[in-house]
């Protein structure tokens, strides 16, 4: 029986998906969750075979939660597929440096899904083929960590002087990092700076 912990914060998704594993014999769904938080809990305390996460969870994101996955001691034998709406390189990067077992499209069907679960089991990894050609195309993030770490902090609202508070730099410092960021991204604006980080998946 392959043991399954499901991560998902739509509800309706996450319900469908977890009604129709259910008709699988060899398969068993431990827990459907909403949020990367009680994702983690849960999986420490039933030890699943296999995580399906989707990345743009609450509190802890897909990628985060199967990077704690594959630190912890215990856990690190758990499969890890990853399931998202976005084709962004840059999350697909992030999953391949995570060496995840599965990156999958929410629009695939869900037998292939389903046939994913078995074969990761068996020691396979499965990408979903509209996303392979991804890997060849590899697109470098020419952001700095100072940067992603200033862009992340503008996407959550804070201010000039509240980045600076909080990283402990001079507001001119804030500024330049911010006004490098944008013209890196060729943007306009702060907030276009954030929108296409997010959307090239560096942020």
């Amino acid at each position: 029986m392959i043991r399954v912990v499901i991560a998902e914060d739509q509800k309706m998704l996450r319900g469908a998906l977890t009604a129709l594993l259910k008709f699988e014999t060899d398969i068993e769904v431990l827990a459907e969750v909403s949020d990367g938080q009680k994702a983690w809990e849960v999986i420490q305390r039933k030890q699943p075979d296999v995580c399906i996460l989707d990345i743009e969870m609450p509190i802890i994101n897909g990628l985060e939660l199967a990077d704690k996955i594959k630190k912890d001691r215990i856990l690190h034998h758990c499969k890890i597929i990853i399931v998202t709406t976005f084709a962004r390189p840059g999350y697909l990067q992030k999953a391949m440096d995570l060496q995840v077992d599965g990156y999958l499209l929410k629009d695939e069907p869900i037998d292939y899904l389903i046939e994913s679960i078995r074969k990761v089991m068996n020691g396979e990894r499965v990408i979903s083929i509209d996303l392979a050609a991804s890997l060849f195309m590899k697109e470098e993030n020419p952001l700095s960590e100072r940067e992603i770490e200033v862009l992340r902090l503008t996407k959550d609202g804070l201010t000039t002087s509240e980045i600076s508070n909080t990283l402990f730099l001079t507001k001119g410092t804030v500024r330049n990092y911010l006004s490098s960021a944008i013209q890196k991204l060729e943007a306009e604006s702060r907030q276009q700076a954030v929108n296409t980080a997010v959307e090239k998946g560096w942020l």
